[in-house]
Order: C-alpha cells, then sequence, then structure tokens
C-alpha cells in the first residue's frame, strides 16, 4: 500500500498480491486523523497489506521541509497499527500525476482527489520496479 499524503487528503494505492502493478485504490480526508487510521486499518485488514510507503515531500535539495514533518507523523500513525511502514521520496509526484491526467484528457484542477490517486500509484509503482529482481 501507498499514502500520498497531504494536510487535506491522503491518497492511496494498491499493488497486487505478486508485487507488480500498483493501482489506485482511494483518497481519504487527512482530518479527522483517527477516522483516517480507523479507515487504513480496514485495508490493512481486508487486503492483508504487509508493507506501507508513506511519501515522503522531500525539498528539491533533499532537505526536509515542514511537508515531510507531516508525513514523518502519518508514519508514526500507521506504524502505530503494527505494519511495517517504509518512507519513499516523492519530489514532484503531484505534478508527474497532474501531467498524466492531462495527457488522457483530465483536468487536474477539477478532480484532486483523482490526482492524489494517481500520484499514490505512481509513488509505489516506481517502489515496486525498483525491488524487481532482475
Amino acid at each position: 500500500m501507498a499514502l500520498d499524503w497531504g494536510t487535506v487528503r491522503i491518497g492511496v494505492a494498491l499493488s497486487d498480491p505478486m508485487r507488480m502493478i500498483a493501482s489506485p485504490y482511494d483518497t481519504f480526508a487527512a482530518k479527522p486523523r483517527d477516522l483516517f487510521l480507523r479507515r487504513i486499518a480496514e485495508i490493512i485488514d481486508h487486503e492483508t497489506v504487509t508493507l506501507v510507503l508513506v511519501g515522503l515531500p522531500l525539498n528539491m535539495d533533499g532537505s526536509e521541509g515542514s511537508s515531510a514533518k507531516g508525513a514523518r507523523e502519518l508514519v508514526r500513525d500507521v506504524s502505530a497499527l503494527g505494519v511495517e511502514v517504509e518512507t519513499w521520496d516523492e519530489r514532484l509526484s503531484s505534478f508527474a500525476a497532474e501531467k498524466a491526467l492531462r495527457e488522457i484528457g483530465r483536468k487536474p484542477s477539477k478532480d484532486k482527489a483523482r490526482v492524489d490517486r494517481v500520484a499514490a500509484t505512481m509513488l509505489l509503482q516506481e517502489y515496486l520496479d525498483s525491488h524487481r529482481l532482475p
């Protein structure tokens, strides 16, 4: 599972059981946090999730800013659910998701929740591809 963290919405993506293909799952409101975490716990249980990947929004120079702090808090909260959690550099993931949606004729500004799901999917697919055996 991948989470594209945001202060308003959090995009969610899942992979297939073979960890080959990432797919958009849903977008949830980031607040209230307890409701969001209950939903994530249900998905972890229902989908037998063994790893949650949280996008870490780094600055272009690789440093961490205030957005990264929020993502790290999400890592802490999701870890408390009893599942392994890793972070993954998500610089420009939302930009790439918006570009991909424009290329298929969608208007990202009209559906920000879709952008968040697509960003989570791109994040997860990049992670899966980087961990695939040759």
